[in-house]
């Protein structure tokens, strides 16, 4: 491995294009080195953001490549914990987007995949490195809101295309698996706390959630949260406490969606606003990898994190058929 690391892509997904490519060159210690797409039409403005670039027709032949340290997997849902794991095998340290498994007990093969192979295995939960959550944490640890109470959550997002992959049961499609993740995971990375489900409901579309509501609770703090795929576009997170109320504006897509704001409000005092202006999550995110296999670092966001949050999906899916 060299002073940087060269990172590959299966597949020549939309937001691996527009997103996570562009952020691979724009992180330090990272460049996009290859793409593996049957499609060499696909394949040109990966080229355009990374001149060099090699192509690769199949997936294998890019975890064949010994010039690849690291590959970056946007495959539909259902692919992600074979070819994370045959990346691993291969010799490739992984960053796959979420949802990296679908129930929770995959998590077992990937965590034993990772750890026999000594390869980073990874699900793409950007949130746990922008300092906004970093923040945000602290803020909650640090009694800031008084005794956690509430909080609330949404990611919602009008899809109108009939067939794209996330409204496919056979692709393990839906509101919940596609973007559950975030409200969960920042309920779970701010407060350390792991909600038990009490109550959900959904609206199914050709046998996926296109919109899904939940209530959770842990211990004494309420938590409530709203996906959607039939919306306008809308997130938030508000953590309420007895002495303060603290509101992440942008949560997610931040920069993407609005500028990464903490709003913390309490009786008798001015508001005050932490703004995030520069919105490099997914840079960071990269970042983070090459930091784990350049100099040792702990990646921030283990499997051990996300299967947590997979275990609460799946109770909702639980609840979802009566269980």
């Amino acid at each position: 491995m060299t002073d940087h690391i060269r990172w590959g892509i299966l597949g020549a997904a939309g937001f691996a294009r527009k997103t996570m490519a562009p952020a691979i060159n724009e992180a330090r210690r990272s460049r996009l080195a290859a793409l593996a797409t049957r499609d060499p039409a696909k394949a040109t403005p990966f080229a355009e953001i990374a001149p060099g670039l090699a192509v690769h027709d199949s997936y294998e032949a890019l975890l064949a490549d010994p010039a690849i340290d690291a590959v970056y997997i946007p495959l539909p849902n259902a692919l992600h914990v074979d070819w994370s794991i045959r990346a691993a095998e291969a010799g490739k340290a992984v960053l796959c987007e979420k949802p990296i498994a679908l129930h929770a007990a995959e998590f077992d093969r990937l965590i034993a995949a990772r750890d026999a192979t000594g390869k980073l295995i990874a699900e793409a939960w950007m949130p746990a490195h922008h300092p906004q959550w970093a923040m945000a944490r602290d803020l909650v640890a640090s009694g800031a809101l008084g005794r956690l109470h509430t909080v609330t959550g949404c990611f919602c997002y009008g899809l109108h295309d009939p067939a794209n992959i996330r409204l496919s049961p056979d692709l393990a499609g839906g509101a919940l698996r596609d973007v559950g993740v975030y409200p969960i995971g920042a309920f779970r990375f701010a407060t350390g706390l792991e909600p038990e489900v009490a109550w959900a409901d959904a609206i199914l579309e050709n046998g996926v959630d296109t919109s899904t509501w939940v209530q959770a609770r842990a211990g004494d703090v309420r938590f409530s949260f709203h996906v959607s795929m039939r919306t306008q576009r809308r997130q938030e997170m508000v953590f309420e406490g007895d002495a303060g109320t603290l509101t992440v504006a942008a949560p997610f897509n931040a920069g993407q969606y609005a500028e990464a704001r903490l709003i913390l409000s309490r009786d008798g005092l001015p508001a005050e606003t932490h703004a995030f202006p520069e919105p490099r999550q997914y840079a960071l995110q990269v970042e983070a990898v090459a930091a784990h296999l350049l100099d040792g670092a702990a990646f921030p966001y283990p499997l051990e994190a996300a299967r947590g949050t997979q275990a609460v999906i799946d109770a909702v899916f639980d609840r979802l058929r009566g269980e």
